[in-house]
Formats: structure tokens, sequence, C-alpha cells
């Protein structure tokens, strides 16, 4: 249960000789985290511009700005595609495969740009995002067929640029300006991906060959650069992301949500929210012996926004301070954490801050 700690306490000890190797993938400041570290995410403050990844057992963190990106090539077995749903991208399959026909005066593509979005108060839009619970089976995009003429075009919302305005005192303004449409083709070619793209009106398209990398969930790929990006850390290396998120409301469809944590579920991580109004427990008591009673699952909101109650576009959510959660990571090693804060001292929402200890 403690391989993480192992390699930190190693390389730490070797430290003044000699410097960790990079097949170690040990970065920044190097602690093992034994009892109530204070963490203070990079979010953004009200826009929100960052994604920031948070590695418990070596207190660490990575910020990465959330329009950076656009698709995450799958890298496990499956062969499937996400979309970017912290700048609220959505999806849409059409009826065609051929990517140099389609154009914003095809029928389809008309009849369909007024759906595909996030926050249309249809609940019919959930089949143009990510499942939000996080299950890699269920993407807007389908699997990738090893037959190409079973892949069709997709037209696709890129959402939304990282707001700039300022925010009401207490609310945010995560979403700038529309960033437009693009359309994509995936295929296969052995064990690797090929991306078609293209701008909406474009005759002609690009292609480029994406390779799966086991180390990583994904390999992420920017319209905006036309080339791969570096984005999420190891999937072993990373147990929670701050996030804005495309989540749903029962009943109305997707919705955009702020200040949102999601667990790495796919890396091999778990949480599990603990209310201490209905639950016999306390955060300074618990203990590991309580974690290991806890019947963890695989839905990567177990955190989500539940640390918050409220908010909106111009109102101001407020700290729920009867719920704490406990994490386990990819090694064994459970953890409890509280919230804070989720301003910062002079009012600003996006300013996060947790506590967390080891269990042992």
């Amino acid at each position: 249960m403690i391989n993480k700690y192992l390699k930190v306490a190693l390389c730490f000890g070797i430290m003044a000789l000699n410097s960790c190797s990079s097949d170690d993938t040990i970065s920044g400041p190097i602690s093992v985290v034994i009892e109530g570290a204070t963490v203070t995410p990079e979010v953004g403050g009200s826009n929100e511009e960052n994604q920031v990844y948070i590695d418990l057992s070596t207190d660490t963190s990575i910020a990465v700005q959330r329009d950076s990106w656009d698709l995450g090539f799958y890298s496990g077995d499956e062969f499937k595609v996400g979309i970017n749903g912290s700048i609220y991208m959505a999806t849409s399959a059409l009826s065609t495969t051929d990517i140099d026909a389609v154009n914003s005066s095809t029928a389809e593509v008309q009849e369909l740009q007024p759906l595909v979005a996030v926050g249309t108060f249809d609940a019919d839009n959930m089949e143009f995002i990510d499942a939000p619970y996080g299950q890699i089976t269920e993407t807007a995009i389908e699997t990738v067929s090893s037959v190409a003429d079973e892949n069709p075009v997709y037209l696709v919302n890129l959402g939304y640029e990282v707001g700039t305005e300022a925010a009401p005192t207490g609310s945010v303004a995560v979403a700038g300006d529309a960033r437009g449409w693009k359309k994509i083709r995936v295929l296969r070619d052995g064990d690797n991906y090929v991306l078609q793209y293209a701008d909406l009106d474009a005759s002609t398209h690009q292609d480029i060959t994406i390779s799966k990398d086991s180390a990583y969930n994904f390999t992420f790929f920017s319209f905006n650069t036309e080339s791969e990006i570096s984005v999420e850390p190891i999937k072993t290396n990373w147990d929670l992301n701050f996030t804005v998120f495309t989540n749903e409301i029962e009943g109305y469809g997707s919705y955009g949500y702020s200040d949102f944590v999601v667990t790495n579920t796919k890396g091999g991580a778990v949480s599990y929210k603990i209310d201490t109004e209905t639950e016999a427990y306390t955060y300074d008591d618990f203990t590991l012996t309580d974690a290991l009673s806890i019947a963890f699952d695989t839905d990567q909101r177990n955190i989500g926004s539940s640390w918050r109650v409220g908010g909106g576009p111009s109102s101001s959510p407020a700290l729920i301070d009867n719920v704490f959660y406990i994490v386990k990571d990819s090694d064994g090693n459970y953890y409890k954490m509280q919230f804070l804060a989720m301003y910062s001292d002079d009012g600003e929402r996006g300013h996060p801050k947790f506590v967390y200890s080891l269990l042992q």
C-alpha cells in the first residue's frame, strides 16, 4: 500500500548526492503527507481558468488552462474519444462518412446545431455529452470501429473560451466567447487512432495519427495548436481534478457546474462522501478502520459540487460544514479530506482550500 511513499522516501534520502531519474516521474516538492496538509488549488479565481490535478501522496498539483485542449483519446483497451466538458463541448454523429461533404448549409447540420449544446434544458441533449459519472463506454463519440465505413463524421460544438470578465462578488464568469464548430471523423490504424478534422465550412481536411500511451488515461489533442498536448499527469500520479464540469440535472439534461472536483476513477482512485448529520462519524475521529468498511463505487462525481450549496451565474454558494470525504488512491492508501474555503479573503470565488491526512 505504500509504493509511492517508498519511492518518495528513497528519492528524498539520496537527493543530497544525486537527483532522481526521470523514470521516477516525481516533480514538485518532495514530501510524504502524514497529518493535516492544507492545499489551495490554483483554480484561477472567478473565471476558474485552470483544471488542477492533485496527487495526495506527494502533496503536488499541476494546473492546465481549461481551453487548451479539445479531445482525449483513451489509452485503455477500448477505442474511445472524449470531449472537453470543462468548456461545455458537445457533439453529434452525422449520417455521412464523407467529412469534406459536410458544411454549415447541410440540412442535417442546420437541424442539429441548436440542439448540440450544454444547458438547453432538454433532457435529450445528454446524448451529445460524455457520461458525467465517467464511464468510458458512454462517450458521446461512439467506439471507434476497425471497419472504416462504420465511423461517421461528427459535428462538434467547441464550447466556450475561458471567461475573462470580472464576476460579481461571490459569483463566477467561467464562459467567455463561443469557440465555434468543427467537423471530425476518427478511424483506426492498428492500435492507433487517425483523426480527420476541419473547420465546418472547409472543403478539405487534415489528418493526424495519435498513439495510445498506457501510462496515461488519455492522449490529448488541441485544435488550436493542431497537435497533441500534455494535460493530465501519469494516471497513477493524480487523484483529484478541480475543474469546471458538464454534469446533469435530472430531467433537464446537461448543465455546467463550477467548483467541481472529479475523482480519477479511470486511474484507479475512488472517493466517498461522509455526512456527519446522517452517519456516526466526525472528521477528527475518523480512522483507517472506519475507511476499510466503506463500499466505494466508481462515480467520478462522488465529491463533485457536494462540498458547497447554492450558487449559480449570479448568486453566492456556501461551504457545507457537515461533510468530509474519503479518498482511496491507486496504491491503496486512504485519506480523509475536508473543505475549508471556496473564497479568497476579499470574497472572490474560485479559491478552494482543503485539508487532508493519510489514514494509517
